[in-house]
């Protein structure tokens, strides 16, 4: 399946705490439509180390997105903190985490965040759902405010230099 505007290319990593929510996301996604990639982990391990899973996942969003394919990522984790902060360290990657409907709508609206991180140990099942096709969902909105701050951090990631 090839991703549309409707449906991005869905890249997803967990750690061990998200692994059930990964697998629900996974079915859940691919049913409605979604062209979900599963960046692991593939079997259960309460010593595995999240960071490479999540930054795979981020890095398969960016080279999507820059082979101009419409792609989004979501990392999971007991509480998205660490997944997110992981996938943040990949150039080209806005990670954000959402605990609500708000946040996660406005990631895409106002930041273009391009990954979402959900903790699974903080939500059901069903509300992680939501908060992850709420922000899969909604589009950036383009305007010159927001683009521009995107701007200014893409700059700083870029250059390191701290745009006023």
């Amino acid at each position: 399946m090839t991703s549309s505007p409707a449906f991005p290319r869905v890249h997803i990593a967990t750690d061990h705490a998200g692994m059930e929510l990964s697998a629900h996301l996974v079915t859940h996604l691919t049913a409605k439509g979604y062209d979900v990639v599963d960046h692991g982990p593939k079997v259960y391990d309460a010593q595995d180390d999240y960071p490479s899973f999540c930054i795979n996942a981020a890095l398969a969003v960016v080279a999507d997105q820059q082979a101009g394919v419409h792609a989004l990522g979501i990392v999971l984790g007991g509480s998205g903190n660490g997944e997110q902060i992981a996938a943040n360290k990949v150039k080209g990657v806005r990670a954000a985490l959402a605990w609500n409907h708000s946040t996660a709508t406005l990631a895409r609206e106002h930041n273009d965040a391009n990954v979402v991180a959900v903790g699974g140990r903080q939500h059901t099942v069903e509300e992680a759902t939501e908060l992850i096709e709420a922000f899969l969902a909604e589009p950036f909105s383009n305007d010159e405010r927001h683009v521009r701050r995107i701007g200014k951090i893409a700059a700083y990631e870029a250059t390191g230099e701290v745009i006023e």
